[in-house]
């Protein structure tokens, strides 16, 4: 196990732990999250050995081998599969002692190698190696391909392979999800389920952390604290304690105000002077508890949209791609799109599908190849590219950003509104060079929500944002009253903004009628099914794409005689009653639960906030409802997407009877 004891560990003059303690088990799944800058990557050093603790301990078994994913990768000419195979390092020492032996004609030697070489599944590594590299997103022939050829991303996917080739004890991963699309997350996470050791995991994707963890340990005011269960549950968990806390301090608040009145009521009576210097010193005794003075969570809005034209834009037959010296290159055909006011669009496909390329066509940023692209006037595209925080200008300060697209605007009110985005002082005039990642994608965000566009195009937004900061934005895009086309691998942003999915796929785009789930059902069904390379089937979700001008609507049937057509529509609409009455009751039952939900969240709230029940004498009474309220909040998102599905299903009659 790894046993945490007093630790204190300081990087330059900051103390980023203070004797803290933790216990893992063998084999446990751990979540290890905390704020930028607490120190969570730095305990990661400390447990590979690159740190030493400032105070106290930090043991597990010396034998434990630990694998770790490299943050840098050489420019080499190995390919990409021999590298990945690199991971494995008693593989490769034995095949270096192989060879000496060999050399040598140490027969004996020889034969024990093999026999060590087999214990260690040296003839299998390739085929291990394929289904990593496979599963991680590589097409068969890039894996013969030099590392020197891939791209900084890519390059973090092959160090990757290499941690998970390894046979390790201990497996660390920080932020593994980064440089991955959804596919290649799904398949991490199967495969990590299935991972024998002990495994620990810095991320800030709250779906993967819930799919893989069964531990979080919440590095928090330089302390550690373990919870069971996964993120969500954490959550739950946190804010229960948190209350607890707040009732603690404001118990001993009133406490302290008490002996605080006694003593400047009597400490100048000569009758009083020893009950009050005896209170004196208990005040001093007092324990102190740390008030919640967590800063309000980081929240914003996007403004109200200017009036959007319907529809907002129209591609017609467009091939998508890119126009080179050599001629064009087509990335994607034939695509058709109406984007109408309103939609809430979500794009499923591999990492190179073309997903960028169509939201650079959408955003004007990409002429099309060929075919027609027609944009509504009064359009306002609000653009968030994937290397967005790459485009900043990091000689320059956040208010200098912001006064480029405003220069009009007052200088205060720039001020203030950056000040909302938690650039607060002189950080507001300061250039961006040496701020967080997630400081430069919040500056991004910022930027595209002073303009009020009533069309977002978001290419991956979350890369670099901290969980806080994810959940503002998923908070800000629930709210947003324009049209939403959204690039990511979070799920939870995915399935709490958008309403659909088009799926990016052999180079067309096509409606993706499923979920989260069934993609991912129909991923490990076919792309992620084997090792063996080739292209993927399609989708079975997928259903027939329509033109934009095509109607709808099937021919009227045969002309009969009037009598008849009157007695079949009346046959009709008796049916269709039939089919909707359950649906409608179905829908009226559900809204009167969810009327009595509100009610008791409503009555909830009051009573969490009434004082009495920060009693010391009624900590249960307080878990007790804080558990009801959590559990409540979970049956009312239950009843909601109930509610939501039986309108589905009610619409679904209306366009069939109409049909």
């Amino acid at each position: 196990m790894i046993r945490i004891q007093k630790l204190t560990l300081i990087r330059g003059t900051k103390p980023l732990l203070e004797a803290a303690d933790l216990t893992l088990n063998p084999g446990e799944n751990v979540g290890l999250i905390g704020s930028n800058g607490s120190g969570k990557s730095s305990l990661f050093a400390l447990l590979r050995g690159e740190l030493q603790p400032d105070a106290g301990d930090c043991d597990f078994p010396s034998a434990w081998r630990i694998a770790h994913v490299a943050q840098e990768t050489p420019a080499l000419d190995r390919s990409a599969i021999d590298y990945a195979i690199d991971g494995d390092t008693t593989l490769r020492r034995l095949e270096s002692q192989l060879l000496v032996a060999e050399d040598a004609h140490d027969g004996h030697l020889i034969g024990e190698l093999h026999t060590a070489l087999a214990d260690a599944d040296a003839y299998t590594v390739r085929s291990r190696a394929e289904t990593l590299l496979t599963g991680l997103g590589f097409a068969q022939d890039q894996m013969q391909q030099p590392v020197a050829s891939f791209s900084g991303g890519w390059r973090m996917r092959l160090n990757l392979a290499q941690a998970l080739m390894c046979p390790s004890d201990l497996l660390l991963l920080d932020e593994p999800t980064n440089h991955l699309d959804l596919d290649a997350i799904l398949w991490l996470e199967d495969w990590l389920k299935r991972y024998a050791g002990t495994l620990i995991i810095i991320s800030h994707d709250r779906d993967f952390l819930d799919g893989v963890v069964g531990v979080i340990a919440h590095l928090d005011d330089r302390k550690l604290k373990r919870y069971g269960g996964n993120y969500s549950q954490f959550e739950i968990q946190r804010a229960i304690n948190l209350s607890l806390t707040q009732a603690a301090f404001v118990k001993q608040s009133r406490e302290r105000d008490h002996l605080q009145s006694f003593i400047d009521r009597f400490k100048a009576k000569a009758s009083k002077a020893k009950q009050a210097q005896s209170r004196m010193k208990m005040l001093a005794k007092m324990e102190e508890l740390a008030p919640i003075h967590a800063a309000a969570s980081f929240q914003f809005e996007f403004r109200e949209p200017e009036r959007a034209p319907n529809p907002l834009l129209v591609l017609e037959d467009v091939e998508a791609g890119y126009r080179t010296e050599d001629g064009d290159k087509a990335i994607l055909d034939q695509i058709n799109l109406n984007l109408q006011v309103g939609q809430r669009i979500g794009l499923l496909g591999v990492n190179g599908a073309g997903k960028s390329t169509l939201i650079k066509t959408i955003a004007g940023e990409l002429a099309p190849l060929s075919g027609d692209a027609h944009w509504g006037k009064g359009l306002v595209i609000g653009y968030f590219a994937q290397h967005q925080v790459e485009m900043l200008r990091h000689d320059q300060s956040p208010l200098w950003h912001l006064a480029k697209i405003a220069p009009n605007v007052r200088e205060q009110e720039l001020r203030n509104f950056l000040g909302g985005f938690n650039f607060p002082g002189t950080m507001v005039s300061s250039p961006i060079a040496p701020f967080s990642g997630g400081e430069k994608a919040r500056l991004a965000l910022a930027l595209i929500v002073w303009q009020r566009p009533n069309l977002l195009l978001l290419d991956e937004p979350t890369n670099h944002l901290d969980l806080e900061t994810r959940e503002a934005l998923t908070v800000a895009l629930a709210q947003f009253e324009g049209t939403l086309v959204l690039v990511s691998h979070d799920r939870h942003l995915l399935r709490a903004t958008t309403e659909e999915f088009l799926i990016v796929a052999d180079a067309s785009l096509k409606p993706f009628d499923g979920d989260l789930d069934d993609y991912r059902d129909w991923l490990f069904k076919t792309k992620l099914a084997t090792a063996r390379p080739g292209k993927p089937a399609k989708p079975g979700k997928v259903v027939a794409w329509a033109e934009p001008s095509e109607a709808r609507a099937t021919p009227p049937p045969p002309a009969i005689e009037r009598r008849e057509q009157k007695r079949e529509e009346a046959a009709a609409r008796q049916r269709l009653s039939a089919q909707r009455k359950p649906v409608e009751n179905r829908i009226k039952r559900l809204e009167e639960e969810m009327a009595r939900g509100n009610a008791r969240r409503a009555e909830l709230e009051t009573l969490i906030t009434h004082p009495d029940l920060y009693e010391e004498s009624r900590k249960e009474d307080l878990k007790a409802r804080l558990f009801e309220q959590a559990s409540l909040l979970k049956e009312l998102e239950r009843l909601e997407a109930d509610w939501m599905a039986q309108q589905e299903v009610l619409e679904g009659m209306a366009t069939a009877s109409s049909e």
